[in-house]
């Protein structure tokens, strides 16, 4: 039975037509996945849904009584909630049906009316929805989308855009409605929140429809999928990766389709054109007939959406310069503000000494490294971006960069559009070139025509963050810092980027909640929680089983500590070799998403006091130099070639040639590490 229904339903804006006839059925307990590009129209079936808006043709009808929840994207809280004394106040005003009868059967409870029946029904749906758990669940839901108990006195006047909008959610899944209805949920959320999110709808008996670009969160929920395409809406069976296979099967056999029609309409054009040549009328005019029914009943093969394209090489000319072996290093590195700087106390207020948010004992990256960047909200990622980068300067602890290399950031907060600024304006006020060649360049990144005029202070949320994009491309850059590159973007924008990482030959580090991303991407994570950053030496479904069984950061860093004591076993991903004293230079930080191609040599960051080694002379630093990077390149592909032998069911199978090559490669890692460590030293004294 269909709680709400579509039929016949167009929405028109302007002369615009986004949603044209549509012809569908929400059934009791669905769950639907809604997918389609940005525009196509996910949020306003939606709204229609939920009765905010009203089509311009055709109806809506929804079953009576029907309760619907409905989180948009830019949440609007009502009066009670943000009226609330503090945030689990606020949150649990989604059970204002459940405190209305508990406080009927109070007021009968008082006046001694305890055996009547209504009391026994009006408790019985009490225990039924849930009362007599409620505040467990409340609980429950802020725990698991991401608020510490200390963030539950707050008011909700005092939360972020992003915490009031996972309030707002919390608030629902207390609520529990009849028909849940979310836009884009986890836009807000973290790694932890998702999953929490994802058992709690998979749980709930309830139907849902939910707009969302993230896959993975689609494949973990959802059993249905409604596609918008072309204004039309299309239903497919199965999570998202089946749809995503049925919809690539129809979009192959409709286009085999139309060009076996299209040569049948060609074969009879041609008989026409015989027969009336030869004067055989009677022929002709069947063939007419035939051709006639052909055109009648014509299809086109479905139309290419326009698709994102990242270009390997960057505007300026050319694709990254090589790095050398070891890219960027961290050694005992403090993160966090200063005061007057971003620093602040628990109670939100400015600060006076420097707040230390994360402390990474080692942290190293070298050339060709895909890392994605993990942990909870708050927990200092964005924050070591912005150390790495040079926005911020390291509170304590070394960071040293490797030879040669350019840097490139795509910042999360983007920074504000001067007024009456064109998305080609941006372009042209970054780097010196033609109109024509600037306009070329856009349009790769989907601003073609008039949307490269348009001002960027208008653009929707996924336009932006194509023209951050665009504009991380302009110079060239081996190592691409990039803090949530897939945010607001749509499915097809999201694997364009994921096809360029990993045909890029730069460096990355990645910020990222999309697990999709991280899991065909990124071959290393470092995660980052309760004040400390580590390496994890593995995916991110590796890092989530390791999680499950216990894994923690704390006790991961206790762990590389001891290994890295004197007498402690040294490991090749988590080794913690001291470099020589570092310089005084930092990388050029860039500014609003822009690339900066920096091209010199090893920069360092160093708030520790140390002596100055001796410059060396120009031929001594030469060749130096020139035998560093060549041990480096035949010890990393030495080190590459017995990582790959150890894969090897041979040589697992062998014990006397397992161990010696285990024993090699520690000897290699131990002298590559040496080797990175004179490189370092010898980048200091560069004349």
């Amino acid at each position: 039975m269909s709680i709400v229904r579509f039929s016949g339903v167009t929405r028109e804006v302007g002369t615009f037509v986004i949603l044209d006839a549509i012809e569908a059925a929400v059934a009791l307990g669905d769950r639907i996945g809604l997918v389609g590009p940005n525009g196509a129209g996910k949020t306003t079936m939606l709204r229609l849904a939920a009765g905010r808006d009203e089509p311009d043709r055709g109806t809506v009808h929804r079953k009576r009584g029907l309760s619907i929840g409905l989180l948009a994207q830019e949440a609007h809280f009502d009066d009670a909630f943000m009226a609330a004394a503090d945030l689990r106040t606020a949150v649990r005003t989604g059970a204002a049906h459940l405190d209305l009868l508990a406080a009927q059967l109070a007021v009968m409870e008082r006046d001694g009316r305890v055996t009547e029946p209504a009391y026994a029904d009006i408790q019985h749906r009490y225990e039924v929805l849930g009362g007599y758990t409620l505040d467990q669940r409340v609980d429950s839901a802020l725990s698991g989308l991401g608020f510490a108990r200390d963030a539950w006195a707050k008011p909700p006047s005092a939360l972020s855009g992003g915490e009031q909008t996972r309030a707002a959610l919390a608030r629902l899944v207390i609520a529990d409605p009849d028909l849940l209805l979310l836009d884009e949920p986890t836009n807000h959320l973290d790694l932890d929140a998702l999953e929490w999110l994802e058992e709690h709808l998979r749980r709930r008996a309830g139907s849902l429809l939910v707009a969302s670009h993230d896959r993975a969160f689609l494949d973990a929920t959802v059993t249905r999928v409604w596609e918008l395409r072309d204004r039309r809406l299309t239903a497919f069976r199965g999570d998202y990766s089946a749809y995503h296979r049925q919809r690539v099967e129809r979009d192959a056999r409709a286009v085999r389709e139309t060009e076996t029609q299209a040569e049948a309409i060609a074969r009879e054009k041609e008989l026409v054109q015989r027969y009336r040549s030869h004067r055989k009328f009677s022929k002709m005019h069947e063939h007419e007939a035939r051709l006639e029914r052909l055109e009648a009943d014509r299809r086109e093969a479905p139309r290419a959406g326009r698709k994102l394209t990242l270009p390997q090489s960057s505007l300026a000319g050319g694709g990254p310069s090589r790095s050398g072996e070891i890219v960027v290093r961290a050694e005992d590195l403090k993160i966090g503000y200063l005061p007057g700087r971003g620093a602040v106390d628990a109670d939100g207020v400015a600060a006076t000494k420097p707040r230390v948010v994360a402390h990474a004992p080692f942290l190293s990256a070298q050339r060709g490294d895909r890392i994605g960047i993990v942990g909870p909200n708050g927990a200092g990622k964005t924050t070591l971006l912005r150390t790495i980068v040079g926005d911020l300067p390291p509170l304590d602890g070394r960071l040293a960069f490797g030879h040669n290399v350019g840097i490139g950031y795509l910042a999360q907060l983007r920074g504000a559009a001067l007024p009456g600024t064109t998305v080609l304006d941006a372009l042209l006020d970054t780097i010196p070139v033609t109109p024509g060649e600037a306009r070329s360049y856009l349009a790769r990144f989907l601003f073609r025509a008039d949307d490269a005029f348009k001002e960027v202070r208008s653009l929707s949320g996924g336009e932006r963050s194509r023209l951050e994009l665009a504009l991380l491309g302009i110079q060239p850059a081996n190592l691409l810092l990039m803090d949530e590159p897939t945010n607001h973007l749509d499915i097809p924008a999201r694997e364009a980027i994921e096809t360029f990482m990993r045909d890029s030959p730069a460096t990355l580090l990645v910020v990222s909640h999309d697990r999709r991303l991280l899991e065909t991407v990124c071959d290393r994570l470092w995660v980052v929680g309760d004040g400390q950053a580590v390496v994890f030496d593995g995916g991110y479904r590796a890092w989530r089983q390791a999680v499950a069984g216990g894994w923690t950061v704390s006790a991961a860093v206790a762990e590389q500590a001891r290994r890295s004591a004197p007498g402690g076993r040294s490991v090749p991903v988590t080794r913690s070799h001291r470099s020589g004293p570092s310089g005084e230079a930092a990388p050029r930080a860039t500014s609003k998403g822009e690339a900066a191609a920096t091209g010199r040599s090893a920069a360092a960051v160093s708030t520790r006091s140390k002596p100055r080694a001796a410059k060396l002379s120009k031929d001594a630093y030469r060749r130096q130099k020139a035998a560093l990077e060549a041990d480096l390149t035949r010890l990393g592909l030495r080190k590459n070639h017995l990582e790959l032998a150890l894969g090897d069911p041979a040589v697992a199978a062998n014990f006397v040639e397992l161990r010696r090559v285990t024993s090699e490669l520690a000897d290699v890692d131990a002298a590559l590490a040496a080797a990175e460590d004179a490189w370092l030293e010898m980048e200091e004294r560069a004349p």
